[in-house]
């Protein structure tokens, strides 16, 4: 078992040393974690995403963002970046710089051998408290699999899994359908 950091950041330390920083960085419980540069496979398909649902969200009040933009999760010490991200009606900001967001009603999650199990586990369990975020997605980069958890009305999660370039994953509550085809297109 690894030793704890002899050191402990607040979220406003953090927000400081993040903004200023040339890497990014995600903040857990008060401590800051370096981020791996994606591979050319998990820009492609986080792209793929974007331009996908961007398209169809273009003449409606909702807005796709790439992984630049961080999420807060409520009450907590937890900031992420997700891969991408779906805001729709007004983005509400904790601050006036204007670069964590609070409300996603959508977070995708392009999976790597590194980061698959925090993304299943914790970071979504740290996600499930964001109470505007009704979809996640789990996009494989090794096959052709889309794995979508559906908030519903009782607070539980419902599960669908999408498996081939044939499948499709609807996702109602910005009204678009993401082919898999359209988001490993060009993937190799």
């Amino acid at each position: 078992m690894s030793s704890l950091p002899n050191y402990y950041l607040s979220p406003e330390e953090y927000l400081s040393l993040e903004r200023g920083a040339e890497f990014k960085s995600e903040y857990v419980d008060g401590v800051m974690y370096a981020m791996a540069g994606g591979s050319e496979r998990h820009n492609l398909i986080a792209a793929n995403v974007i331009i996908t649902i961007g398209m169809q969200l273009r003449d409606r009040p909702c807005r796709v963002y790439p992984s630049d933009l961080k999420v807060r999760v409520p009450n907590s010490k937890r900031f992420f970046y997700p891969d991408v991200s779906i805001v729709c009606g007004e983005i509400q900001f904790p601050d006036d710089e204007q670069d964590v967001v609070l409300n996603p009603v959508v977070i995708v999650e392009v999976l790597s051998d590194s980061t698959a199990a925090f993304d299943r586990g914790r970071k979504f369990q740290s996600y499930q408290q964001i109470e505007s975020l009704r979809e996640y997605l789990l996009v494989s980069q090794d096959e052709f699999v889309v794995e979508h958890f559906l908030r519903q009305d009782d607070g539980h999660w419902l599960y669908t899994k999408a498996d081939g370039l044939d499948e499709a994953i609807a996702l109602p509550t910005v009204e678009c359908r993401l082919a898999l085809a359209d988001v490993y297109s060009k993937v190799t």
